[in-house]
């Protein structure tokens, strides 16, 4: 099985300033992090995409577009699934006081948990207060899977990643540590940021060299590498692929490295008015994401 080609390097999805619609394209400067120049409001522009980030055939062209605003680089119904790794870094296994897992720990989680890159990070009324439910922000290095992928050999794994991006699986500790499920609370309503671009497979031929760090409020939380996974992408393709056919769209997060909140001393949790800072390397950039908690509408009634 050949690896996938193609010919775009990094693939963002966006509102265009010039037609209002939603467009694919390729950043023109190709050492230009989208996702700090989206929040700074530097101006992008991008070669346009003609065809579905799916398609292996899609074609770059020489028109060119300004982005008016940054989109998830796949929307909700291109991903389809979500399959999740927990406890996957060897550094945060220890922070957690936590045994590494013999096999890979998989959760799944709905599309409906996905946001853009500047979209903002609800705390539903069921995970309040933030003090008691602890929640918590995670980086993430995530496949995408470009083809068809059913009991993949380890050695043929990398064939099948059309791309890479970033994400933040934000998660309610609380509602996590109660139950041995974690999909409930791991699957809030607009709690997970993607993006903010697709980079190629091939732009990215070690994925086991790859950085990442999480910033809250300005200071950093979190900065490490994918070398600390303990299953790293091919076996956890190779793994995930056993009797289960691997969709194109289909998202695996990896896991994250350790610092995150709840295994601090005191515990951290992200609250209403937080700015979370997630960046991935290897080109894919950063997401910047505001936290706000959901209030319960009160009506009061006119007697």
């Amino acid at each position: 099985m050949a690896p996938i080609r193609t010919q775009w390097t990094r693939l963002i999805r966006f509102v265009a300033v010039e037609t209002g619609g939603v467009h694919l394209g390729e950043p023109v400067d190709a050492n230009l992090d989208v996702g700090v120049a989206a929040h700074k409001g530097t101006p992008i522009k991008a070669y346009e995409i003609i065809g579905s980030a799916l398609d292996l055939t899609a074609q770059v062209t020489q028109k060119v577009l300004t982005v008016k605003y940054l989109l998830s680089p796949l929307s909700r119904r291109e991903v389809g699934f979500v399959r999740c790794l927990g406890l996957n870094y060897s550094d945060h296994a220890a922070e957690a006081g936590l045994p590494a897992p013999a096999v890979p720990v998989l959760f799944v989680k709905p599309t409906s948990s996905l946001i853009g890159p500047e979209g903002t990070v609800i705390i539903p009324t069921a995970a309040q207060p933030v003090q008691e439910h602890i929640p918590d922000y995670e980086v993430e290095f995530t496949i995408v899977i470009g083809k068809p992928a059913k009991d993949v050999k380890e050695e043929d794994a990398l064939d099948y990643v059309l791309a890479y991006t970033g994400a933040n699986d934000v998660s309610f500790r609380k509602h996590q540590m109660i139950v041995s499920q974690w999909c409930f609370s791991k699957g809030f309503d607009n709690t997970n940021p993607l993006g903010p671009c697709l980079v190629s497979a091939s732009v990215i031929p070690d994925p086991q060299k790859v950085a990442l760090k999480c910033v809250v409020n300005g200071q950093v939380m979190q900065d490490g590498s994918t070398a600390d996974q303990i299953f790293n992408v091919r076996r956890t393709i190779a793994h995930l692929s056993q009797g289960t056919t691997l969709e194109p769209g289909s998202i695996i997060l990896t896991g994250t490295p350790k610092g995150v909140g709840f295994a601090r001393k005191p515990p951290v949790y992200i609250k209403d008015g937080d700015r979370m800072e997630t960046w991935v390397g290897g080109g894919i950039g950063t997401l910047f994401n505001d936290v706000k908690e959901e209030k319960e509408d009160k009506v009061v009634a006119k007697l």
